[in-house]
């Protein structure tokens, strides 16, 4: 064995010997029991980052840890593939997205196999592949013909000079990210999932998902937000229409003094007199610019217009005038809010600023006068100006004014979900293709299922201008009618790119599967997914929807499985701090001498630390972290930094810390190969060889837990470098090399899953034919534990005075006799009065005298 660590040199050998052995090939012809963890699939930008390493650690970790347990192990990899991005660097670097894409998948295939993970690399595939995308479009038609996709007018951000819809980020202050022209709002057809038709069923099984961080489950229940109360109708003066609202607070609904419209509510036109329509039109186009989560913040300025139109409140007859108000969103409740000042904190605000009416109709105990309030009333109290209910407690109020309304046939109660059906439709080139034929005869046609897959064309004219290139393509668009031949036209719009990571998991289990969207009994074996990794940026939108496609799957009949994913980590942020010049902006780590600008000489001035980023220039190549130091140690810092869920902050001093761990533990082994050779692990041993055995078999015991649910990385990895230093400090090496050959080997094997590489060397130099890989993990010895012998406190007087050791099942009167004779104790009893010796099992021994 060389005295020298070659990282590159050990990690090349064991990834090639790997990948030769197809060491992580599953397959479901095992009896042993299963286990599936994965982690989010990477969008493929080109190059891995350092969040990129963080998180693929944890989850290989895991795999061989599970492994090692005596799991079948499922550990996939494949690319998040669509998406603007390519998009973008098409447009920026006059290629193909197709081109683009492709390529950067095999950079980072190539990347990810140098960090030695244990992928089942056959299970691969990228969701712009065809063979991948068809059975997501076979699923599509399914689900349109149990009404559960369908399409309908919607509000899209849409660039008249580009001529395409944006997404909200691509909106920068009302303007276009590319060309910086204003931004219009612009009614689409757009296809939709009806995902509230499971509202109740995902809210209900969130309470079933216990290996979820809480924190997680609570955004989605927020996200789902089921509320109870009562749909009210309004009654527009004068006209047969009303408007209809949803509240939780109909025990507030006498004190309602005017009306709230969201500006994409569809009454709005028709509310708006003649001579309030330029100032109407003018306001909504003014807030189409806003951005809708800034609109509803508290410290957001409360705006609105009136539309000269008015309501009638249905209990007390009175008038109230409708607005036109910013605060107010159409995808809340119905897009109306009866608005109440005197009890809700927005309208009281908007009410102050247009000389609108306040009626206090909850009353605390110190009551309130409407001229001096400052603030609404929020909290509970009496009814009062409520007709009959006044008097009675507000919580009670709710129930009998809701059984009124629906006696008086003016509202009912109802059961409301802040959640809405989620939109797929984009009109964007790098997608899916939605699977549909529009015929002037026969309307919207679905295409067949033997016509699949609609293959997304790559001979286009890409630009970025003008929408999306297949609206432009002949050869794409035109197509006979599935139902009559007549000419028709294809769908150009495609999936929104969450549609393929909300069921990518399942496919997993059958990638090559071509009978179907699932092997059912390939995808009922393997799932749910035992273990998920990822960002908590997911929580709600890939999170919730890959929910609700394990839902629709299931009902489809092609898996049984309720919830895709048993346990789910959220692992932190890579940070570093950020370096600044006054003259060139952000700097690279290399861009900086001697605490100065290399280019310009001024002092750089040093930010916290933050999220890595290209931005900033607080970024770390892992290519070049791997080369100067090894995969092995590259993973083993942003796994011992910092736990897997907390943010990990970039340090360079850790990283040569790790490193120097690694060549200690190899010169280690490579120091006392001659010495333990021909001498097999110790089953037992006495004296000092039991004192270094409690040190191993403890660590076994900490490392196993930590890693075993818990996640504890870091203090696992400290355990083992704990019992490395034992091993260094072991002075009977020569008395006991079997006891030695069994530290040096736990230490090798509790490496495993964090330093693969390294640790499949040194088992190989310390004599082992069998893959370490597939080792069986060690098990702690519970006799080996039990301390032949213990250390006890001595005080005389309460006082310190010594220390005495003694046979862990020494006599208590042996005890007392020892503490006794320590020279020390001895001294300072000598010529005094002996009154009592109290013992405290396997802690202390306190002498008095007098």
């Amino acid at each position: 064995m060389q005295e020298r660590y070659d990282a590159a040199a050990v990690e090349l050998k064991w990834q090639k010997t790997w990948e030769a052995e197809n060491s992580f090939r599953v397959s479901e012809e095992s009896d042993r029991p299963k286990y599936y963890v994965l982690e989010m699939f990477p969008y493929p930008s080109g190059r891995i980052h350092m969040g990129h390493v963080r998180n693929y650690s944890i989850g290989d970790v895991v795999s061989r840890f599970k492994t090692m347990q005596g799991y079948n192990v499922l550990h996939p990899m494949g690319w998040d593939a669509f998406g603007m991005p390519a998009e973008n660097a098409a447009i920026q670097h006059g290629t193909h997205p197709a081109k683009w894409t492709y390529e950067n998948i095999d950079n980072m295939r190539h990347q990810l196999k140098r960090m030695g993970l244990s992928y089942d690399w056959e299970r691969e595939f990228a969701t712009c592949d065809a063979d991948y995308y068809r059975w997501e479009q076979l699923v599509f038609l399914k689900m349109l013909e149990k009404g559960l996709a369908y399409k309908k007018s919607s509000s899209v951000n849409w660039c008249p000079d580009c001529q395409t819809v944006l997404a909200n980020e691509q909106v920068d202050d009302g303007n276009c990210w590319r060309c910086d022209n204003e931004v219009v709002q612009k009614e689409l057809e757009q296809w939709f999932f009806r995902i509230t038709d499971y509202a109740e069923e995902l809210l209900d099984c969130i309470d079933k998902l216990d290996g979820w961080p809480e924190s997680v489950l609570t955004m989605q229940r927020n996200w789902i937000g089921k509320s109870i109360g009562c749909e009210i109708d309004f009654q527009i003066e004068a006209k047969q229409d009303k408007i209809k609202v949803f509240t939780t607070r109909q025990d507030t609904l006498y004190g309602a003094t005017f009306m709230s419209l969201a500006p994409e509510h569809p009454m709005v036109k028709e509310l708006t007199r003649p001579d309030q329509v330029a100032e109407v039109e003018a306001f909504v186009a003014k807030v189409a610019k806003q951005d809708k989560v800034k609109r509803t913040s508290d410290d957001y300025e409360k705006e609105g217009v009136f539309t000269g139109s008015y309501c009638i409140n249905p209990v007390s007859g009175e008038k109230m005038p409708v607005y036109v108000a910013n605060f107010v969103l159409m995808e809340y409740g119905t897009g109306a809010v009866m608005a109440v000042p005197t009890h809700d904190q927005r309208d009281f605000e908007f009410a102050r600023k247009y000389e609108l009416p306040l009626i206090v109709v909850i009353q605390p105990e110190d009551k309130i006068d409407v001229e001096s309030m400052s603030e609404a009333w929020a909290g509970s109290g009496t009814m009062a100006n409520s007709g009959q209910f006044d008097g009675i407690d507000n919580e009670s109020a709710k129930e009998k004014i809701a059984d009124f309304l629906e006696e008086q046939g003016i509202g009912k109660k109802a059961i409301n979900f802040r959640l809405r059906d989620w939109g797929v439709s984009r009109q964007r080139y790098w997608g899916t293709p939605i699977p549909v034929i529009y015929c002037d005869s026969c309307g919207v046609v679905p295409v067949p299922e033997s016509d699949l897959p609609v293959v997304l064309p790559t001979d286009v004219a890409f630009s970025g201008e003008g929408g999306s290139p297949l609206a432009s393509l002949d050869s794409f668009v035109n197509t006979p009618c599935p139902t009559c031949g007549k000419p028709a036209r294809r769908e150009t719009d495609t999936f929104d790119t969450f549609v393929e990571s909300s069921w990518y998991f399942a496919r997993y289990a059958c990638p090559d599967y071509d009978q179907g969207v699932l092997d059912k009994a390939k995808a009922d074996y393997w799932l749910p997914v035992d273990q998920y990794i990822g960002g908590v940026e997911h929580a709600v939108m890939h999170l919730l929807y890959a929910r609700f496609f394990t839902k629709i799957l299931r009902d489809l009949g092609m898996m049984d499985v309720d919830e895709p994913f048993t346990n789910l980590l959220t692992q932190g942020m890579v940070c570093m701090e950020t370096k600044q010049c006054p003259e060139h902006g952000w700097l690279y780590p290399e861009e900086i001498v001697d605490g100065a600008c290399s280019k310009c000489q001024t002092h750089v001035t040093t930010g916290r630390n933050e999220k890595m980023s290209k931005s900033k220039k607080n970024v770390v190549d892992p290519d070049s972290l791997i080369a100067r130091y090894g995969a092995d140690t590259a993973r083993l810092f942003s796994l011992f930094a910092a736990p897997p869920e907390k943010d990990l902050e970039w340090n360079e001093q850790g990283v040569e810390g790790c490193y120097r761990f690694l060549n200690r533990v190899w010169r280690g082994v490579a120091e006392n190969l001659e010495l333990i050779k021909d001498v097999a692990p110790a089953k037992s041993a006495d004296g000092d060889g039991a004192d270094l055995r409690r040190i191993v078999h403890r660590t076994i015991k900490k490392v196993t837990e930590d890693i075993d649910g818990r996640f504890h990385f870091n203090t696992a990895i400290a355990a083992v470098m704990e019992l490395v230093n034992a091993i260094y400090l072991f002075d009977a090496k020569k008395e006991h090399p079997e006891v030695l050959r069994e530290a040096l080997e736990t230490v090798v094997i509790l490496l495993t899953p964090f330093v693969p590489h390294i640790a499949e060397e040194m088992w190989s130099q310390l004599g082992h034919e069998d893959r370490l890989s597939l080792r069986s993990w060690p098990v702690c010895d519970e006799e080996a534990l039990v301390e032949q012998s213990i250390m006890l406190v001595v005080q005389v007087n309460g006082k310190v005075r010594g220390k005495v050791t003694v046979a862990a099942d020494a006599a208590e009167e042996a005890i007392r006799q020892a503490a006794l004779e320590e020279p020390n104790v001895a001294r300072f009893i000598s010529e005094k009065t002996l009154r009592k010796v109290i013992v405290v099992p396997g802690r202390l021994v306190n002498v008095v005298v007098s």
